[in-house]
């Protein structure tokens, strides 16, 4: 087979697991009674990123071969999703916190490494095949995103969105990835014998940059941003789910197909990527990402004034922009540590942006939208479900005003180098 194809099933695979819960799980957890806790689920997948990519990648550096160390994961991932999947069905609607908890906790903290370790195949596999990564992996890796689309669609079709069958899903789509990554590349393990201190394996040494008064800003917005990265993803369908509770739009689309709508999102995202060469030649790194800040402002603002009626626009709109609010700070933040980083400490600067936008940020920002979203709502059981109502308007509106603080801040205080720009 020819191996983009190959490369394009793993990808395909990888994300289709994660898209079958991410932006449906808070729906589950609501209807389950843990509607006040949705924010820890989200938040252990930022936990877990900081320490267990590194793990990992030690071991597909030293001991076993990426591909293998990719399978693994995705079989203990899948197992443990799929006892996440076995005690929601025993539990019913006696689910306990602790448990349901540590089980997807378990799962997640495999999950997570495997979104580099498949980025460490591909790159690896086109590299020995003589073909340009810059080129060739953008095309391979655009069916992750379609992968993850899919799950999300298949979750909303099948009435899997307020039960715990959006996990069986994600756990099936791991193990089938499991034995799949058989069929992968080999990938070379380091034979140098030489040993790395702990500073170098974690990549410690980027946090130097630190010490350059541009850098510490950049990392410290790129922190205050990533605080909303995971909202949306936690909260978008609990919140649009919370209107069949209202006569005048229980029957509509958005309620019906949250996720369907919510797809919206990942759609925009596939598309914006390709605009990001025109933006960064035109406007610059810096007004890209105050657009990218800019965008999160609209995302939660049309949440707060939209409604799945007459103002369903709005969410149409929000998801559009998503895209832009999501590539474009990620993106060309990561191009902005290119540049910005000399080439001895570039990956490990890679990492470091990681851990501050989805490890760092992402968990305060999941942690801390629960308190607010805890202090505006309130769960109440209409019929046989479980739905969180309240002010939703309200906690979008502060989401929103946060946003456009780290937007105006930004603008003002941090400065890019002419040559950089």
């Amino acid at each position: 087979m020819n191996l983009k194809i190959r490369l394009t099933i793993m990808n395909f695979l990888e994300f289709a697991a994660w898209g079958a819960y991410l932006t449906c799980m808070g729906r589950y957890l609501g209807n389950a009674g843990l509607g006040t806790e949705i924010g820890w689920f989200y938040s252990m997948q930022g936990i877990v990123s900081i320490f267990m990519p590194a793990i990992m990648g030690i071991i597909a550096d030293r001991w076993l071969p990426a591909q293998k160390v990719l399978g693994l994961c995705h079989l203990l991932a899948g197992v443990f999703m799929m006892a996440v999947t076995w005690y929601g069905a025993s539990a019913g609607t006696d689910v306990e916190f602790s448990t349901l908890f540590t089980l997807y906790s378990l799962s997640v903290a495999f999950y997570m490494p495997t979104l580099a370790l498949s980025n460490s195949v591909a790159y690896s596999a086109l590299t020995r095949a003589g073909m340009d990564t810059v080129k060739d992996f953008p095309a391979i890796r655009v069916f992750g995103t379609i992968g993850f689309i899919l799950t999300m669609w298949f979750v909303d079709i099948m009435g899997f969105q307020a039960n715990e069958l959006q996990f069986a899903t994600s756990g099936a789509v791991s193990l089938l990835l499991f034995l799949y990554s058989f069929t992968l590349p080999e990938c070379p393990v380091a034979t140098s014998t030489e040993k790395k201190s702990f500073v170098d394996a974690f990549g410690l040494k980027a946090f130097t940059l630190f010490k350059e008064k541009r850098m510490a800003l950049f990392f410290v917005f790129s922190m205050l941003l990533g605080v909303s990265l995971q909202i949306t993803n936690g909260f978008a369908n609990p919140f649009i789910s919370s209107f069949a509770a209202d006569a005048a739009y229980a029957d509509t689309f958005g309620v019906q197909h949250a996720n369907i709508l919510i797809s919206l999102s990942q759609i925009s995202e596939t598309c914006c990527i390709l605009l990001i060469p025109f933006f960064m030649k035109r406007f610059g790194i810096k007004n890209v990402m105050i657009i990218a800040m800019l965008a999160w402002v609209l995302r939660f603002g049309l949440f707060g004034l939209g409604n799945p009626g007459s103002g369903v626009w709005m969410f149409v709109v929000s998801m559009i922009v998503y895209g832009v609010a999501f590539d474009f700070f990620n993106v060309s933040g990561s191009l902005y540590v290119d540049q910005a980083t000399d080439e001895g400490i570039r990956s490990s600067a890679q990492g470091l942006f990681m851990l501050m936008t989805n490890g760092i940020g992402a968990t305060f920002g999941t942690l801390g939208a629960q308190k607010i979203i805890n202090m505006y709502t309130h769960s109440e059981k209409i019929g046989e479900n479980v739905y969180t109502l309240g002010e939703w308007s309200t906690c979008w509106f502060i989401f929103a005003g946060y946003a456009l603080v780290v937007a105006v801040l930004f603008a003002l205080l941090f400065k890019v180098e002419k040559s950089k720009a």
